[in-house]
């Protein structure tokens, strides 16, 4: 395939369950970004090898800010005026705002911190466990564990009283995930969470915690940092961040270690693969099901010798970067020695994921109580006939039936 300026259609069709489609290998050998026209909005143009996609994520010229309140071409309607009205949202900030808010977070997601939260973390696991291994076989350890584990382990960061943890697991499960719902869904979705909010604010500002929400009350009320209404919007959209994509995560890769049962064995002998494992997995698993939250160049921009005007915008496709042959040595293969792994799981540059060590340790806890709890785990169904979702930004497995 030969590099073009004609715009090919995208996103791609949908692929099996965690497959890559094998276009972008093809885009990738071409070199360069690639025109794409979107079901919305019109064309752009697609980032699909790991030097762009770096570049995308982290040059200035590249601005999310830009494109808020635009009518520019995306894979999906527009639901951001549904979910957020007008209210400054993390993904969408460019720096100095983006820094000031995400400043005020990140002491929460520090190494010390996580690893402070890591035998709650365990325990919470653990109970899970519990629950799944007294109903009957085959069990779903999507409801009974990759969806509750995150949701439960930011509630515990967010200071949620175990108390009102329960009946907003009892909600999650009910609902369907954030990036699947309807206009109305989103909306009443939102009003419940503002509302749970904005209570939980009130309570910790009367009696502070050693949590992420007293923290925010104190840069709030006392350095008068962060306005009431960024307060609960920053609040909730941790919330909403914290628990969604860390499910996808683990059910995605219990599935992949399961469908690759001589690397799930490999592991279970040597537990010091582990923290290699998990970057691996990160890599290998295709978590977007397309490209999302483009980027606006703010004035002409070359790109691997396209010129990308500004006004144009520019879809980083991480997955496809972490199948780049010429930074990773057979990229098709899981190796859990591979060193170094330079993947971009959780994004590059300013937007770099907040939580990455918070989902490197919920899904370390994750993999190791499955296997010293659950040594037999496979799947109670052939690997054909696991469900994955439709119709979202992310990839996730709908259910997974295991037995042990």
């Amino acid at each position: 395939m030969t590099l073009t300026q004609e715009a090919i259609e995208y996103p791609f069709d949908p692929v099996y369950q965690l497959e890559l489609d094998p276009r972008y290998a093809d885009l990738r050998k071409a070199g360069g970004p690639v025109r794409v026209r979107l079901p919305y909005g019109g064309e752009g143009w697609l980032a699909v090898t790991h030097a762009d996609n770096r570049t995308v994520l982290s040059d200035p010229r590249f601005s999310r800010a830009a494109t808020i309140g635009r009518d520019i071409p995306r894979v999906m309607p527009d639901i951001r005026s549904t979910l957020f009205d007008d209210d400054p949202v993390l993904i969408d900030m460019d720096p100095p705002e983006h820094t000031r808010l995400r400043g005020l977070v990140a002491k929460a997601f520090t190494s010390r911190r996580v690893a402070d939260l890591r035998p709650r973390a365990e325990q919470l696991a653990d109970r899970l466990v519990d629950e799944l291994t007294a109903g009957a076989q085959p069990g779903n350890l999507v409801e009974s564990f990759a969806v509750p584990l995150p949701l439960l382990v930011i509630c515990e960061m967010l200071g949620v009283p175990p108390a009102e943890q329960a009946a907003f697991r009892a909600w999650i499960s009910a609902a369907p995930p954030v990036s699947g719902m309807s206009e109305a869904e989103m909306r009443a979705a939102r009003g419940m969470l503002e509302g749970f909010m904005q209570r939980l604010i009130d309570s910790r500002r009367a009696a502070p915690g050693d949590d992420l929400i007293s923290a925010l009350i104190a840069a709030r009320d006392e350095g008068d940092r962060l306005s009431e209404r960024e307060l609960v919007v920053l609040a909730l959209t941790l919330f909403v961040a914290g628990y969604e994509t860390a499910a996808d995560q683990i059910g995605n890769i219990v599935f992949a270690l399961l469908t690759h049962p001589e690397h799930f064995a490999a592991l279970k002998a040597d537990r010091s693969l582990l923290p290699g494992a998990i970057e691996e997995l990160l890599r290998f698993i295709p978590l977007g099901a397309s490209s999302g939250f483009p980027r606006m160049a703010t004035e002409d921009v070359e790109l691997s010798g396209r010129r990308i005007a500004a006004g144009e915008v520019v879809f980083a496709q991480a997955d496809s970067a972490n199948r780049d042959e010429t930074v990773f040595d057979r990229p098709d293969e899981l190796d859990f020695r591979r060193t170094p792994n330079p993947h971009l799981g959780f994004l590059h540059g300013p937007h770099h994921c907040l939580g990455a060590q918070l989902a490197r340790m919920e899904l370390s806890v994750a993999l190791t109580v499955l296997m010293d709890r659950l040594p037999g785990l496979r799947l109670a169904v052939p690997a054909s006939e696991v469900p994955f979702r439709v119709g979202r930004l992310t990839r996730g497995v709908e259910a997974l039936p295991v037995t042990w």
